[in-house]
């Protein structure tokens, strides 16, 4: 009987120590602005009650949540006559009650209703967690990812919009990638579905208008004449697909043809807030983008949305995102707590810095400082001593387990990123000194024994 071949579920992956290694030092450079933005880590659980998570994305995100089977034997109770229905959105209620999380902010929005009475608003939290899509695989985009998610909750203020902004200039500029922050407003789009008369549409209206980058005009127009969206009304919204200019020439176009929708208004003025703030502070190497197609196709947002893309390379998808939601933690019972929050795409994030050779060099992401050549039993036995001193001092390092070729022991400690090689030989245990080699320069010198921890720190 041949033996099968392991392998893994599409859409997932595997990590390389490099690769892990890799991706911390883009987790520790978001989680340290997060920290100096204020915000606090919480954690919430890998899957949710399915009640939770469905109705919260429209149509098309209820489709990608992963669904988990109840335990035992989940058809028993099931009817046999609605089996033989053969409808599977009928089946699944009785069959699955918990699903994997879509997303960290609904889960965050059932944080904040069940624990409001241990929070302080206005509540600012990150959380950078795995989440679980049934997309389709392909580049950038996988069925098990990570997200890194700051959100404040319980205040309608746009400065968070601004402080927002400031977050991913910050971000972004230490990982050295220019980006373009997209920002515009769901009251502009609602504005806009009014004064088209179509607002019993405007989710088909905003979910095709958001893959305007992706398919192009013509295709949008199309899904929303197949959405049932008319061409007087597609005629309306036709300025949108070509307004240009700078944000003060667009919005002066803008807000002619919103003049008679309070809510499109309403909308303007918010983000000419976010612009004109963004502008008195300025940013480091960031570029804020008004893009009036940007829709962002999740049910919950309400106000702001932003969407974040590299400048730099040829990954075209975005980065990052996010926007305002006024009411989200509604649906749980706690009305009028607005929120507002932003995501970094690890992954794609990952991609971008892969591309463009962005990422420190190994010797700066290795885990290990320094490495004992290990000389045989009595050697070694003196190595692991300094070792533990040197483990005690903060430093990472280890001894080559097996008395082998050095020249297979140094190629270890080049192939990990070592910086620094200790060789601890009969002449150097009887002198108290060792001998440290730069792996970089390949410069050797003799460190006394009670010296070495300064040495190598």
């Amino acid at each position: 009987m041949a033996i099968q071949k392991p392998s893994i579920p599409k859409g997932t992956r595997d990590f390389s120590p490099l690769e892990v290694n890799r991706r911390q030092y883009i987790i520790n450079t978001i989680k340290k602005q997060f920290v100096l933005f204020g915000f606090s880590p919480i954690e919430t659980p890998s899957f949710e009650n399915l009640s939770t998570l469905t109705g919260k994305y429209g149509e098309e995100g209820d489709r990608l949540i992963f669904k988990i089977l109840n335990s035992g034997d989940y058809l028993a109770k099931v009817d046999e006559e609605l089996l033989t229905t053969r409808n599977s959105q009928k089946v699944i209620s009785h069959i699955s009650e918990k699903a994997l999380r879509y997303d960290l902010t609904v889960p965050f929005a059932r944080y904040v209703v069940q624990h409001q009475n241990e929070i302080t608003f206005p509540f600012k939290r990150y959380q950078i967690q795995p989440v679980w899509r049934a997309d389709r695989p392909q580049k950038g985009r996988f069925r098990e990812f990570f997200q890194c998610d700051a959100d404040v909750v319980g205040s309608n203020s746009l400065l968070q919009e601004v402080d927002f902004v400031q977050l991913y200039d910050s971000v972004f500029t230490e990982l050295k990638t220019p980006v373009e922050i997209h920002i515009n407003n769901r009251k502009i789009l609602s504005g806009l579905a009014e004064v088209a008369d179509i607002s019993a549409q405007l989710i088909d209206f905003t979910v095709a208008l958001d893959k305007l980058d992706k398919i192009g005009e013509e295709a949008v127009k199309e899904e929303m004449l197949g959405k049932g969206i008319s061409n007087s009304a597609i005629e309306i919204l036709s300025p949108l697909f070509s307004m240009n200019g700078d944000y003060n020439t667009q919005f002066a176009q803008l807000k002619e043809i919103l003049k008679s929708s309070e809510t499109g208004l309403k909308g303007i003025e918010e983000l000419e807030f976010v612009f004109e703030s963004t502008t008195n502070i300025g940013l480091q190497s960031a570029e804020l983008v008004l893009n009036l197609t940007l829709a962002r196709g999740l049910d919950y947002y309400t106000g702001a949305i932003f969407e974040v893309k590299a400048k730099i390379g040829e990954f075209s998808s975005s980065i990052g995102g996010g926007g305002r939601y006024d009411d989200l933690t509604g649906i749980f019972g706690l009305k009028d707590i607005s929120g507002v929050g932003i995501s970094f795409g690890l992954d794609r994030t990952y991609l971008v810095l892969e591309e463009n050779n962005l990422f420190p060099a190994l010797e700066d992401l290795t885990n290990i400082q320094a490495l004992f050549i290990n000389f045989g039993t009595r050697e070694a036995a003196e190595a692991m001593k300094l070792v533990k001193q040197l483990r005690q001092n903060g430093i990472n390092t280890e001894v080559y387990p097996d008395d082998a070729k050095m020249k297979k022991q140094m190629g270890y400690a080049d192939k990990k990123g070592i910086k620094k090689v200790i060789l601890l030989g009969e002449k150097e245990i009887t002198e108290q000194k060792a001998t440290v080699k730069d792996m970089i320069s390949g410069e050797q010198t003799e460190v006394a024994f009670a010296d070495l921890a300064n040495a190598l720190s």
